[in-house]
């Protein structure tokens, strides 16, 4: 009955335009503003997403694929090959060989096995504590070690450890070592030039490296190639002037002579006569490019380029000869040189051994400092000064040879005579070793100088004259009876050849003042003198046992060189001596 009475009643409310929702039981107790305020929201976060969407996927599409790529896409370096180095023959003297640089992501290497670790120290050559520094960086990367060998490399890979990666690079072997080491140089881990041809050509060994894009993923394996950015192109090889057979005398004799000598170091250059090519190079001490574990600035020192000193006796035939090429004398014309000491001003001038009368050419052959300082102060000072300039010295060198010194010349207006006479004999003048062996170019090749090269050359450069073909002539047969008996470089002879040249002692000047105990010994001459092919200067410094002038410890040096080097490129013999005899008292040549 009470269904029925409720079912009555609403029908009686509907009947009388009552509506549902004023039942006081659902009557709506919030304010209106509320459900428009929760409208505005909603439809503002929608709008807000709706902007974003845009924002995203329409205006910062190149932005954001770039940070995507950042976080998965690498490019790749891909290393061109060095050039390599031959000498004029085509044996190499320097090439690339592949290697792997071992590197980390430290983060992800802080959780391998101990063993491993263990193993992987071991492998790269340090110790534990070492390898655990480097992978305590809080850098994202860290080289390991570089220029690791491929077996060593496989190796590393095989141990499996994560976050450990290798990177293809080249390292530089030299199959020649010490023997080439200051004409080829040495490259550093960059692979980039550090000294001599080496660094001088950089630009043109070094070539182009390449790219190329690769996706990786978060534990830097790559799992696609994209493709490649740039090609890498290779470097030029160069072909040096150098002859290595004659290089490796040049050296094997430098070396026997410093330690025969008990010399602080040695130093030897063999010019091309018709080319100015430089056929060897060669000091002492000396290092091995391949291995600089343990390196010194004696050992890098180039002497031939960068050392500097008093040239000596050997700068008299420059002075003679200006003077037979001006018509002042002739190789018979008479000075007298007194008993052996000449007054210049309040100074002195000495030879060891009073020659009295004599000709020009006995000066030369004698090494007379009183003639030839006669000879020099008959010539107006600047006269000497361009003769010196025209032959290099003082000058800065253009043989594209890093390092090179230009030696020096002291302006000729400030000359006293006593200076004068002093350089017609080799003081106060400095030139280095290749200096002085081109300067000896004008008497080997009929007065005329040349450029020096250290690349291979095709063709003969043109010569520039200094003195005429006479004078060139008449300064050669003086030169040769330098090196035959009576003269002050006997043990300059080789048997079945003729040479000639000239002998060098100076006084090495330390602290202000020439040392009584310190000398540089040098030798310059050429061979065969029928027809000059070689020019050659070697230089001992600071020999220490009993023997120290060039006569006695640069010359023989000399005679060693050119015997093996005439013989080693088959050049015809033009002596008939073939037993050379050394005079037990042979004169002993002067400052």
């Amino acid at each position: 009955m009470k269904r029925n009475s409720n079912a009555s009643g609403s029908r009686v409310a509907a009947s009388k335009g009552v509506p549902f929702s004023k039942n006081p039981v659902l009557a709506v107790r919030l304010p209106v503003w509320r459900s428009r305020v929760v409208l505005f929201v909603l439809f503002a976060a929608f709008a807000g997403l709706a902007g974003r969407a845009v924002w995203l996927q329409g205006l910062s599409t190149q932005f954001l694929q770039k940070q995507g790529e950042i976080r998965y896409a690498r490019t790749l370096d891909l290393p061109a090959t060095r050039g390599k180095i031959t000498d004029r023959e085509g044996q190499v003297l320097a090439s690339s060989i592949p290697v792997k640089a071992i590197w980390a992501i430290p983060d992800d290497v802080q959780d391998a096995p101990v063993a491993k670790l263990k193993a992987l120290a071991r492998l790269l050559g340090m110790s534990d504590a070492e390898l655990q520094k480097k992978l305590d960086s809080d850098r994202g990367f860290v080289y390991l070690k570089r220029q690791v060998e491929q077996d060593v490399a496989e190796q590393i890979t095989k141990l499996g450890i994560e976050g450990i990666q290798t990177r293809k690079e080249y390292k530089r072997f030299y199959p020649q070592g010490e023997v080439t080491t200051h004409m080829v140089g040495f490259t550093n881990v960059e692979d980039v030039g550090q000294e001599s041809m080496e660094l001088a050509q950089q630009k043109t060994l070094v070539g182009l490296p390449g790219s190329r894009r690769v996706i990786k993923d978060r534990l830097g394996h790559i799992v696609e190639d994209i493709g490649s950015v740039r090609e890498p192109h290779d470097g030029k090889d160069l072909t040096l002037s150098l002859d290595s057979k004659i290089q490796y005398i040049a050296f094997t004799q430098v070396k026997e002579a410093v330690e025969k000598f008990k010399a602080k170091a040695g130093a030897a250059v063999v010019l091309d006569v018709h080319t100015g090519e430089v056929l060897a190079l060669a000091n002492w001490p000396a290092y091995n490019p391949n291995d600089r574990s343990v390196l010194t600035g004696d050992q890098l020192r180039n002497r031939v380029m960068t050392d500097t000193f008093e040239p000596g006796s050997s700068l008299k035939p420059f002075t003679v000869a200006l003077s037979l090429d001006t018509n002042r004398i002739k190789p018979t014309t008479l000075f007298d040189t007194g008993n052996g000491s000449f007054v210049i001003g309040d100074r002195v001038v000495h030879d060891t051994h009073p020659h009295y009368l004599t000709d020009v050419t006995t000066i030369i052959q004698k090494s007379s400092n009183i003639g030839t300082s006669k000879i020099a102060l008959q010539m107006p000072p600047q006269e000497m000064w361009e003769m010196f300039t025209k032959v290099g010295f003082g000058q800065q060198p253009k043989f594209g040879f890093p390092g090179a010194v230009a030696g020096r010349v002291r302006p000729y207006k400030s000359w006293r005579p006593i200076e004068q006479a002093n350089m017609s004999f080799g003081q106060g003048i400095s030139v280095s070793l290749l200096q002085l062996a081109r300067s000896y170019l004008i008497f080997a090749r009929d007065g005329d100088i040349i450029p020096l090269s250290f690349q291979k050359v095709n063709e003969a450069p043109a010569g520039t004259k200094v003195v005429s073909a006479k004078t060139a002539r008449e300064m050669r047969d003086m030169l040769e009876l330098v090196t035959q008996p009576g003269g002050s470089a006997p043990k300059a002879q080789v048997a079945g050849y003729r040479t000639g040249g000239k002998t060098g002692t100076a006084q090495k000047f330390l602290n202000g003042r020439y040392s009584q105990t310190k000398y540089i010994g040098n030798f310059v001459g050429m061979a065969p003198m029928s027809n000059p092919r070689f020019v050659v200067a070697v230089m001992i410094d600071e020999p220490g046992g009993p023997a120290h002038v060039g006569g006695d410890v640069a010359a023989p040096t000399f005679a060693a060189l050119v015997a093996n080097a005439l013989r080693a490129k088959n050049i015809t013999p033009d002596s008939t001596v073939t037993h050379i005899i050394i005079p037990e008292n042979s004169e002993q040549e002067n400052m």
